[in-house]
């Protein structure tokens, strides 16, 4: 099937970057193009992405809203990778607080940015594992990291400090020794328990319990 992605900056060069790459690949299809995070969520109920590329840091509307106001009010809202200049950006942080799926640089290279695209459309994470633990160590963990990693199981535990590592589901089951269903059943089984929407948010949650220290 072919990945549908809605670009959203308020610098049109940009967007005609991001287009090119996106238009030159035969399994992905640029479903339009938005200035400012205000018109995303009526771009998103017309055009139905897949995938949306957003800017972080917009004039109107940032990125942060722009991804709360998506998921708060599309029933099976896309998959959102927010764009940054400066990957120690809190803006990134607060936007993969709200909801967004992972985040990329804009210096990055065009096989990353499909690379991005098409592993967060397959229900991926995209985690940059020492961007994400630099800005995490910017904020004081918070609960009890042992109350909260009792909820639990041992190979749960596991799974979730190689998902804050950055691993996928086949680097996590090779390294544990199982198969990526397997793997894909305790994420399952974690995210329901810690009430996380995606892996994103669990792993956020993870830095901000203490339950993975940054460093």
């Amino acid at each position: 099937m072919t990945i549908k992605v809605l670009l959203v900056d308020d610098e049109r060069l940009i967007r005609a970057g991001l287009a090119a790459i996106i238009g030159a690949e035969p399994d992905l299809t640029v479903a339009g193009e938005a200035d400012d995070g205000a018109e995303v969520l009526d771009a998103v109920r017309r055009l139905r992405p897949d995938v949306v590329l957003m800017d972080v840091r917009m004039p109107r509307l940032d990125g942060i809203e722009a991804t709360r106001r998506i998921l708060a009010a599309v029933p099976d809202p896309p998959k959102i990778i927010v764009v940054t200049t400066f990957e120690n950006d809190e803006y990134v942080y607060d936007a993969l607080k709200a909801g967004a799926d992972g985040f990329l640089l804009k210096r990055a290279r065009p096989d990353e940015i499909l690379h991005a695209v098409r592993m967060v459309a397959g229900g991926d994470t995209l985690l940059f594992p020492a961007a994400i633990r630099a800005l995490a160590a910017a904020h004081a963990p918070r609960g009890d990291a042992a109350a909260w990693h009792a909820k639990l199981t041992e190979r749960e535990a596991d799974v979730l400090r190689l998902m804050a590592r950055g691993r996928s589901n086949a680097e996590i089951a090779a390294e544990l020794f199982v198969s990526p269903q397997t793997v894909k059943t305790h994420v399952g089984n974690l995210l329901a328990k810690l009430q996380a929407r995606d892996r994103t948010q669990a792993v956020i949650l993870a830095y901000e319990t203490g339950f993975v220290v940054p460093g």
